[in-house]
């Protein structure tokens, strides 16, 4: 689990993000989380990230961008790493469902 300090209200939730490092090498990475709470999210990737590197943190589906700060980073098999991200900004779009498209309502028949 996170140790972020707001991880009690933590939500099961997978969110396509893209983090994009702040050197000049502007590389973006795409990943999904596995929770996420107003302050951080929990993310599962194929590369490592060292803890206390910054990172711009994207999720144009749910309207998220923010800049992030890697908390832990902790392998979970050969090839995958869990990242713990702390948020500088309260983040609280991405909690919510994604938006359904207005579906036609049928009227009824009297």
């Amino acid at each position: 689990m996170c140790p972020l300090a707001d991880m009690k209200s933590a939500l099961p939730r997978a969110v396509t993000v893209e983090l994009l490092r702040l050197d000049e090498s502007h590389q973006t990475k795409r990943a999904v989380t596995e929770n996420v709470s107003p302050r951080g999210a929990r993310i599962v990737t194929d590369w490592h990230r060292a803890p206390g590197k910054h990172r711009l943190v994207s999720a144009p589906k749910k309207g998220v961008k923010s800049l992030a700060r890697v908390v832990y980073c902790q392998r979970m098999e050969s090839t995958k790493f869990a990242v713990g991200l702390q948020l500088v900004v309260r983040v609280e779009e991405w909690e919510k469902p994604a938006s359904r498209e207005s579906l036609p309502i049928e009227k009824s028949r009297k």
